[in-house]
Formats: C-alpha cells, structure tokens, sequence
C-alpha cells in the first residue's frame, strides 16, 4: 500500500487558478522596436541619403547581415575593441566562425573584390542603410542593434575625393537641419610605414609608464599603443598630452596629401577643427581621418565619421584598391533631430474616414474607400461591427480630416452625410460620384506615385 504524504490535495478550481500564465516577452537589452515615430525620422534621413548619393552617382549595396568572422577580424585589427570585445560571433554546424555584421565597410569591400569590380570603371561608389551589431554596454543613443548611413568610394586615391566625402556627410547633415549641432574633427594618420614608426615611439615612450595607464591602455600598450590616443581615461590623457605626436612621423607625401584636402574642405566651405588626437577605433585606417562630433558632449556622443583605407583590399585577399568612406548613426541623428525640435514631414495624416451601418453599408463603404485610395488620397474605415458612436470616436483618434456616414437609412435613399471633423459641421452629399465631391471639399493635393520615379 502506497504511503500517502499529509499535503493535502487541491481542488480543481485550485488547480485551474494556479495555472501559470504564459511568459510575457520584452526586447532584449541593448535592442529596440523602431516604431512609427521613428520610422517618420527614419525615412527622411533615408531620404536625404538616397538624394545626395543619387546626385554624386552611387549605387546602393546591401551585403549580408551575416560575415565569415575573419572579415572582420582582418580588416578591423585583431586588437581593436570591436573584435576583442564587441562582435557578436556563432559557430555553424559546419564548425565555421560566422559574425553579425559591426560595420559596413569590411563586407563592402569583401564584395568588391568578391564580384571583380575592379573591372568596372573606377572609382565604383556605393552606400548602404543597414544595421549593425556590436555587444556594447547600452547606454543613450548606443545599442546593440543600430542603423547606419554608409558611403565609400572604392579604387581611387585624390585628396579631393577625401573632402567630398566629408562635404557629403556634412550636406546630409545640412538638410536634416543639425548640421549646427556638430563638429567636424580631421587629421592625417600618414601612411601604413608612417604610423609603424610612430607605433614604436608610442611603445617606447609609454613602456616606463606602464603602471600609470588605465587597465585597458596596459593592454593595448602590447597590442596597438596607438588606440592610447582614443582612451578616455582622464589619466590616460595626461599622459597622452605628453606623449610624441603624430605629425612629427608623416612623410612629407603625406603632409602633402593631408593640406590638399584641408584646401578643398575650405573651397567647399565645410567647417572643420584638427584633432591631432583623432586616430579611429580600427586598424584599416590611413592618411585622412575624420570624426563628427556632438557639440555638446564631443566624441562622447560621435554621430559618425570614416576616412580612408588604402590596404583594406589586400587584408581581404584582393589586390591593392585605394578608398575612402564614411558612416553616421541613424539612432544619434534622430536624437539630435528630436532634441532641436525639426519637424518631420508625414505623408501619413489621414484624408477621410468612412464611417458605415448595416451590410450595403459596409459595401458602399468599402467601394467609397478604395476609389479615394486609388486616387491617391488616404482613407480608412471601421469595417468592424461597432456603433457609429465608436467609429466617429475612431474617426477622431485618426487625425481624419473629413468623416464620411453610411448609416442604413442614407444608404437606402442613396445619400452619405460629410462631416467636417475640425469644425463638427457636416452636409448630406449623393452617393452618385461622391468621391469627386468629397475631394473638393478636401482641396489637397493627392498622394500618389509611379513605379520608376
């Protein structure tokens, strides 16, 4: 005989009460829903890059979300933060190192050279809006999942080029209307043979220092003494305010190339500061180098930046490609823009709202709906069962200029009734080519498109 314990048995309206209730799911940290709010910014940072790409003749590209690891490790630098501890890295059933993408560039030029297009006229130009992952401590206007404007023009060296880029992100900028908000900061970090013999200066002159550098500097002290430069450590600093400088290693050909573009920038009327401490986060950088700064919190808050990158190429397997580019951060740039208070335009407001009873109502009113919707107007309806109280509340809620009202006895005798929403006053108008009427009252332009435009 089976022993009974002394808990005693519940009920089975115990039981159904203590049914655990299904996990409500949240985000994960450091990623977000991009909202419609959002998206209204969103689309029009889109669109001025689209604009300013199309008017320079880019191309737009967009590469896997998903990279081979070494990509990656390569072009960024085996010691740079992003790789040692950024990158979001899986392992494939096949054993393969696979990475979500943290930038754009390396997978840019992966397929330039994947694709020959060095066989194309030079220089190819092309930019991307896509996201980005890097394992980040989340913090305002940085997450783990972000968005990026990128251009980058691939196979020429000029130093004009070097400023139209920068021309191009302060003109994106520009015509978002925060251009005033920021600081454009540009230096020269010379040739790969310039910044090996300023490497070794750096190790030399930090070597006896070691043990006043911030845990993190010990550590590029072995790897990369040149990212001391871009700690923010107050401590670190100071010592990097005595530290040798990098203009004193550029070549002459350097110097040379680095005040041609500071020429241009000034022909094209760009605002900018040197920063002979700007050096980038990552290892592919050469000669020019720019950052774009939050006035009011500096680097601490970069919108973005770029510079060029003449050995990318051959890090990946391909043959020497010269090219500069740049890239901005969507989340900062709609920050900046919520915070001066710019207005996005939507083409989102809603035009009409049909309002309807009974079953010819509501086909009526499906009719009514689609006609203005295919002459370009925006219309919606409550095509539920709910009172028309509830509909002309919806009505409201939707910011509807104008509500049309099918209730069963309009139907019957071929009538609607137009109600102004702004003013509460309303007409009864024929059913008999209301669209046309209904459009007149509006006196607004349609919203409409041709596939090729």
């Amino acid at each position: 005989m089976t022993e009974l314990n002394n808990t005693t048995t519940p009920n089975v309206s115990e039981t159904e009460n203590s049914t655990p209730q299904p996990k409500k799911f949240q985000t994960l940290r450091g990623f977000q829903d991009l909202l419609p709010e959002f998206q209204d910014y969103y689309t029009m940072i889109k669109k001025a890059a689209r604009h300013r790409g199309r008017q320079s003749g880019f191309k737009r590209i967009t590469t896997p979300i998903m990279e081979e690891t070494g990509v990656f490790s390569r072009s960024l630098g085996e010691s740079s933060d992003v790789v040692r501890k950024e990158m979001f890295t899986m392992t494939s059933r096949s054993g393969k190192l696979m990475t979500l993408k943290p930038e754009a560039t390396a997978g840019i030029m992966r397929a330039y050279i994947e694709h020959g297009m060095h066989t194309l006229p030079q220089p190819v130009q092309l930019y991307s809006i896509e996201p980005q992952f890097r394992y980040d401590r989340p913090q305002k206007g940085r997450f783990r999942q972000f968005h990026q404007v990128d251009f980058e023009v691939l196979g020429i060296k000029d130093p004009s080029v070097d400023a139209q880029m920068i021309h191009m992100a302060y003109k994106i900028l520009e015509d978002l209307h925060i251009a005033d908000r920021v600081d454009i900061q540009i230096n020269s970090l010379g040739s790969a043979e310039n910044r090996a013999e300023y490497i070794e200066a750096l190790r030399d002159f930090f070597f006896d220092k070691k043990q006043h550098l911030s845990e993190d500097s010990q550590a590029r002290l072995e790897t990369n003494p040149l990212r001391i430069l871009d700690s923010k450590d107050e401590d670190d600093q100071i010592l990097v305010s005595m530290a040798p400088k990098l203009k004193d290693f550029l070549s002459e050909e350097s110097k040379q190339y680095y005040e041609t573009v500071k020429e241009y920038l000034r022909e094209l009327e760009v605002p900018f500061y040197e920063n002979e401490g700007l050096v980038r986060g990552l290892d592919y950088y050469c000669d020019t180098v720019f950052e774009i700064w939050d006035k009011s919190q500096g680097a601490q808050n970069a919108i973005g930046g770029g510079g060029r990158y003449d050995g990318l190429a051959e890090l990946l397997g391909g043959q020497h490609t010269p090219a500069v580019g740049f890239a901005m951060g969507v989340e900062r740039i709609v920050q900046h823009m919520k915070d001066a208070k710019i207005t996005v335009p939507a083409k989102d407001k809603v035009h009409f709202f049909v309002a309807q009873l009974g079953e010819e109502g509501k086909k009526k009113a499906l009719k009514i709906t689609t006609n203005l919707r295919d002459l370009g107007y925006h219309a919606i309806g409550g095509m539920g069962k709910s009172s028309m109280k509830a509909q002309l509340k919806m009505a409201d809620k939707s910011g509807a200029r104008w509500a049309i009202i099918l209730g069963e006895v309009e139907v019957r005798e071929n009538k609607a009734i137009l109600r102004d929403m702004h003013l509460g006053k309303q007409e009864i108008l024929s059913l008999d080519n209301i669209e046309q009427a209904v459009i007149e009252k509006l006196n607004d332009s349609p919203d409409t498109y041709a596939l090729g435009e």
